[in-house]
């Protein structure tokens, strides 16, 4: 064979090689940023969910009980705290919006459920607008 032929099949295998590199190279960077991402996503849905379960405890505890313990809270301002470094500005912002509120309901006059009507539905759904807010941060 000749050493011009020979020299071209070199450099043609040497660029199939480099190009096959550099497509292999995208597409595990890609995949393992893709990764990370759902990662990041399923974390913040848990915390969300966690938040969520915890703040309608203490919602219930606090229609029908006075703020005998404020060691109630550590739980909910702990993961207001893992909120901060994963959430969305506006996520945390009704995060909080939830923790004041609760404080509010505890303070009023404990009510029996019976009554319950007659409260107001911002104060029934304190969680809307906390959960709309992750709705929005996790589809974004």
């Amino acid at each position: 064979m000749n050493n011009a032929y020979m020299s071209a099949i070199a450099a043609l295998a040497g660029s199939a090689v480099g190009a096959l590199a550099s497509f292999a190279t995208t597409w595990l960077t890609l995949h393992s940023h893709e990764r990370a991402e759902r990662f990041a996503m399923t974390r913040r849905e848990h915390l969300y969910g966690e938040f969520i379960e915890e703040a309608s405890k203490l919602s219930t505890d606090a229609i029908i009980h006075q703020l005998d313990e404020p060691s109630k809270f550590v739980r909910l301002y702990a993961l207001v705290g893992n909120l901060r470094l994963c959430a969305s500005p506006e996520v945390i912002v009704k995060a909080e919006e939830v923790m004041r509120l609760i404080l509010e309901i505890y303070n009023r006059p404990n009510i029996d459920f019976r009554n319950l009507a007659a409260r107001d539905e911002n104060e029934t759904d304190l969680l809307r607008e906390f959960s709309e807010a992750c709705r929005e941060d996790l589809h974004v």
